[in-house]
């Protein structure tokens, strides 16, 4: 079995024509090389090189090694390049699946420091549901996934905690009677609600935290995303429960006004999840720290 580095010789004077400019460029010695390419044209069996005053040429077979020698050689320095730049972050690609809420609470800002530090890796984001981002995250078809509470994982998934959340019930102006003072749940059984679909896990919270009060939440009006529900509550279509931080500014503009519960609402987290056992890039691996 003839050596890699026989071929690799073999490529640089071929390239250069020269047994002494190949030596420079590898960092070795004229006679060194010679030997290495005699070893080599000993080990095929026929000639390579045609030396001359003229310098070195291919023979016919060295013609046809070289063809195939450039192009094993040329594949390899490229993916030594490729290595090279994700080891700096200068290339990269991350998939991230995340929550509509968990995005703009926290993870947008967190991105926007990522990317000015490392402005040549590329981000994907896929907008899901909890449920559908850890199943995303399960399929192998995102990276790592940002989502808010509830969600329930399994093995080897890994969760932490990056930020914690609450919400608030809010309606429009319609509703201001009802906003003026503190409310128990069961006094708000006749009022239209707007929540997100079945399939989320903020619906879920919700059924889970009515039936601990032995009420049944079912909304009037189903939104497809959280930016929906602010909306529609302040066109008076219901009353909804929303991220406290988001609905801020809508609230101090006096169109949405918050409506006080006796019963505490549950606190909720931002988490980031990733499957420990699949292999990260280093640009993931490097989001990941930036997260944490």
């Amino acid at each position: 079995m003839v050596s890699y580095d026989y071929y690799r010789i073999f490529y640089y004077v071929s390239q250069y024509k020269s047994f002494t400019k190949a030596a420079e460029i590898l960092g070795s010695n004229q006679p060194n090389i010679t030997r290495c390419m005699n070893n080599l044209e000993s080990g095929l069996g026929c000639k390579l090189f045609v030396r001359s005053n003229r310098g070195i040429s291919l023979t016919p077979e060295g013609s046809r090694l070289y063809k195939h020698v450039a192009a094993a050689c040329e594949q390899l320095m490229a993916g030594e390049i490729e290595l090279a730049q994700d080891k700096s972050l200068d290339s990269g690609l991350i998939n991230i699946g995340a929550s509509e809420t968990a995005l703009r609470l926290i993870l947008l800002d967190k991105l926007e420091h990522f990317h000015e530090t490392y402005p040549h890796v590329r981000l994907k984001i896929s907008n899901y549901s909890t449920p559908q981002a850890i199943s995303a995250l399960e399929n192998g078809l995102v990276d790592m996934a940002v989502v808010s509470t509830p969600l329930n994982i399994k093995k080897p998934l890994h969760k932490v905690s990056l930020y914690s959340f609450r919400e608030i019930l809010l309606g429009g102006k319609k509703y201001e009677k009802l906003a003026s003072e503190t409310r128990s749940l069961r006094e708000l059984e006749n009022i239209p609600f707007i929540c997100l679909g079945n399939e989320t896990g903020t619906r879920r919270l919700y059924v889970e935290f009515f039936l601990k009060h032995h009420l049944t939440f079912m909304p009037d009006m189903e939104a497809a995303t959280t930016d929906q529900i602010l909306p529609m509550i302040e066109h008076n279509l219901g009353i909804g429960f929303y991220p406290e931080e988001l609905s801020a500014s809508a609230i101090a503009r006096n169109e949405v006004l918050p409506i006080r519960l006796a019963e505490p609402l549950p606190e909720r987290n931002v988490c980031l999840v990733w499957d420990k056992t699949h292999p990260q890039s280093i640009a993931a691996r490097k989001l990941i720290d930036t997260l944490l």
